[in-house]
């Protein structure tokens, strides 16, 4: 089944959702809005989206209301896009020209602070405070995950602990918070949208890990750049990690270094896959998946339940 069917009677809604980002993004300076929605229309899931949306139909739905949730928290995970391809020196993103490669670094980060922006102003629709402290909290942990990928880039010595604290910052947390706000901002319970925070904290962590491994396992064309862009990049993922401290890789995972000669990569992309580090690697994606299972077990039987459900399922499956 294609993903966009598990929840097609979101079609709608979301095509609503669609309008309004591209409506938030309009800005007077045509560069400004030339280069939002440059990367805006080059593609993107919208899982974010689609998991407010979701946990909104546990409370009192109203598209009129969460679809200022559900575009704020697309719009900062474009902007936490924009600046990771300046800091990566990327000049491709699903495939497509980045903006830094298209038009330069500094309209890059303009580019990147204008969506932050528009993103917070959206969120000025919700009222409650507590939807802004959990989006503050979000958008601060974002950033020092940022900044951790920095200072931790071709650092062979990290643990499993550093890996998984910095995905969450960068990627967990704000798939999780689509879920705790969808339902905040419709009136859900406390109960209620904190067990869906929970679902898709561990959903994230499963989404981040698969990515990682996807980046070994996927081809060029389905990556939309390079396989093994992480570790050439100095990221040290999940399966490098478990590939240098338990299957003897760490000296030959240690020559990759910044600006080395991508010919070289296949012999260590190769040498990571066939030593089992793909499937350990897995095995901890789909632990994180079989908690997210958990959480919703407690969650009323509803059709947008057993979307949920399908959809961590997929991302635990997908191929790219």
């Amino acid at each position: 089944m294609k993903f966009k069917m598990l929840y097609s009677f979101l079609n709608t809604d979301l095509q609503l959702i669609e309008k309004e980002l591209e409506a938030a993004i309009q800005a007077e300076s045509p560069v400004l809005t030339e280069a939002s929605l440059h990367l805006l229309q080059s593609g993107g899931k919208r899982i974010r989206p689609v998991f407010v949306l979701l946990a909104a139909q546990f409370g009192n739905y109203d598209i009129h209301v969460v679809k200022h949730v559900a575009v704020s928290l697309e719009l900062i995970h474009t902007a936490s896009l924009v600046h990771d391809d300046v800091v990566d020196d990327s000049d491709l993103r699903r495939g497509t020209a980045t903006i830094k490669s298209k038009w330069d670094n500094r309209v890059a980060m303009y580019t990147g602070d204008y969506i932050f922006a528009r993103s917070l102003e959206m969120m000025t629709q919700i009222s409650d405070p507590l939807a802004h402290q959990i989006l503050s909290h979000t958008m601060v942990e974002l950033c020092v995950g940022e900044i951790e990928q920095i200072q931790h880039k071709f650092y062979f010595e990290q643990n499993l602990r550093t890996y998984l604290r910095r995905i969450r910052r960068k990627t967990a947390l704000l798939i999780a918070s689509s879920c705790q706000l969808g339902a905040l901002a419709a009136g859900a319970d406390e109960e209620i949208h904190k067990k869906l925070f929970r679902f898709g904290y561990y959903v994230g962590m499963s989404y981040q890990i698969t990515d990682d491994i996807l980046d070994f396992t996927s081809s060029e064309k389905d990556l939309g750049k390079p396989a093994g862009s992480d570790l050439i990049q100095g990221n040290i993922t999940l399966p490098v990690l478990i590939a240098m401290k338990s299957h003897g890789l760490k000296p030959l995972i240690e020559t990759v270094h910044e600006g080395m000669d991508a010919d070289k990569m296949p012999e260590i992309i190769n040498a990571i896959k066939k030593s089992g580090a793909i499937d350990e690697a897995s095995k901890i994606s789909s632990a994180y998946l079989d908690k997210a299972f958990r959480e919703l077990d407690g969650l009323p039987s509803i059709r947008a339940k057993r979307a949920l459900s399908e959809i961590a399922k997929n991302i635990g499956k997908r191929k790219f």
